[in-house]
């Protein structure tokens, strides 16, 4: 399976997916006009990764802004490993990262957290 590293735009996230080591992370804004267009590759290389992960994976994401079609691909994204985890196929640890003052991406960690089995790290991180 194949890297997968995509620079930031002003309306995309950055991507960088190394299957090898078992490393997935989001960074940046997601507020484009075709989430869809965004996120169904990435989601077909998670479905083939959430196959034959890793015993261990780590999710980064650190994300100061997404709209609501950008929140639902990235639950589809984090339930294919949440699947691989409760499972037990991987232990799949999410570090949710948030500006110390940002209540809100704070809160849609503390809800991914609840949606998920997987163990969730909400974490604060200052400028």
């Amino acid at each position: 399976m194949s890297a997968i590293e995509i620079p930031a735009t002003e309306k995309t996230p950055a991507v960088r997916f190394l299957p090898d080591e078992g490393l997935f992370e989001l960074s940046g804004s997601s507020i484009h006009e075709n989430a869809h267009a965004f996120y169904k590759p990435l989601l077909q290389s998670m479905s083939d990764y959430a196959k034959q992960p890793k015993p261990v994976t780590q999710v980064l994401i650190s994300m100061p802004y997404f709209n609501s079609s950008s929140a639902k691909y990235i639950l589809d994204l984090l339930k294919l490993l949440d699947d691989a985890h409760a499972s037990g196929a991987s232990a799949v640890t999410l570090r949710w990262l948030h500006d110390a003052d940002d209540l809100d991406m704070e809160e849609a960690g503390h809800d991914y957290q609840e949606l998920l089995d997987m163990n969730v790290e909400v974490v604060s991180v200052q400028d």
